[in-house]
């Protein structure tokens, strides 16, 4: 068990940023997670004073850590063992950000009293909380400073409500150690996150990491827990500037998925996509990329372990 607090944080993706940690497979690790404005934001600010903060400092991530062995061609299995808030959060809406900048073009913020389950603060409202990271990414194949807002490949900024405590979350490896970060942790998030916000918040988060030499993979992958609405699932995520390519890819990964570890024909496996997948848009506010998951529930196929574990 490792420890790793939130200090310092990054908010860009750099391959050539040194890890703050290296671990051995099998390791497990608390991160400290600031929210997703870097701690610039306080309960009680205005929306004014929330016009005034640092936005290069968005999206900071507590990492790299860095995994011994990690080299491009392998995969990382990461287990989400706990996402804890902190008691509070925000929304905000930006002026020229959201799915609905034209509509809603006043600077607005929000705050949030966090019960353990649920929050009130919205009346009559009671929304239910299933925290996760909204970024959690290995570094991109690419050399250089990359923002954090685009998702891709490597994962990121996915914004993945199902990435909660008891999902299990496999990425691609990129660069040698793979180089995992974490951080934009929501109390609760719907499907879209239209405002361009979740419930923003600070978290204590711990993760598990298991490294598969050698094994293939084209994109994200969850293997998610049970929700409110769909049982545990297996959950594909694709991110593309357009929706109906990132819905096409996502199609296309789950048939290969259900040919590789089910046995399905092709055309069988692309009937059973037609009739018990669920399609849906994870993100359209990170422009230009969307995000979009194809998800089977675990109960409509035998059980499976991915990777040989």
């Amino acid at each position: 068990m490792h420890s790793l607090n939130a200090e310092p944080t990054h908010s860009r993706w750099n391959a050539d940023l040194r890890p703050r940690l290296t671990i051995d497979s099998g390791d497990t690790v608390y991160f400290e997670c600031q929210d997703a404005s870097g701690a610039q934001v306080h309960p009680g600010m205005t929306a004014d004073e929330f016009q005034r903060i640092d936005r290069g400092k968005i999206h900071a991530l507590t990492g790299p850590v860095a995994i011994e062995g990690a080299e491009r061609g392998d995969v990382l299995q990461i287990d989400v063992l706990e996402v804890r808030h902190k008691g509070w959060g925000w929304s905000s809406v930006i002026p020229g950000l959201g799915f609905l900048k034209e509509r809603f073009a006043e600077p607005y913020l929000f705050h949030w009293d966090l019960e353990t389950e649920v929050t009130r603060s919205l009346t009559p409202a009671v929304v239910p909380l299933r925290p996760f990271c909204g970024v959690m990414g290995v570094a991109p194949a690419e050399h250089g400073e990359f923002r954090t807002r685009p998702p891709g490949i490597f994962g990121g900024n996915m914004d993945v409500r199902e990435l909660s405590a008891g999902a299990t979350l496999y990425l691609p490896v990129q660069q040698p150690g793979a180089l995992f970060s974490c951080g934009d942790a929501h109390a609760a998030q719907g499907d879209g996150e239209v405002c361009i916000n979740g419930i923003e918040c600070p978290a204590d988060v711990v993760l598990r990491f298991r490294l598969h030499k050698g094994k293939e993979l084209d994109g994200p992958l969850v293997e998610s827990a049970a929700g409110p609405v769909v049982g545990a699932s297996w959950v594909v995520v694709e991110s593309a500037s357009d929706a109906m390519v990132a819905a096409r890819t996502a199609t296309d990964r789950m048939i290969d998925l259900l040919i590789a570890e089910w046995g399905f024909e092709p055309v069988q496996a692309y009937l059973l996509c037609s009739v018990a997948m669920k399609l849906q848009i994870s993100q359209v506010v990170n422009e230009p990329m969307i995000t979009v998951a194809a998800a089977m529930e675990k109960s409509v196929l035998p059980g499976r372990r991915l990777f040989g574990v």
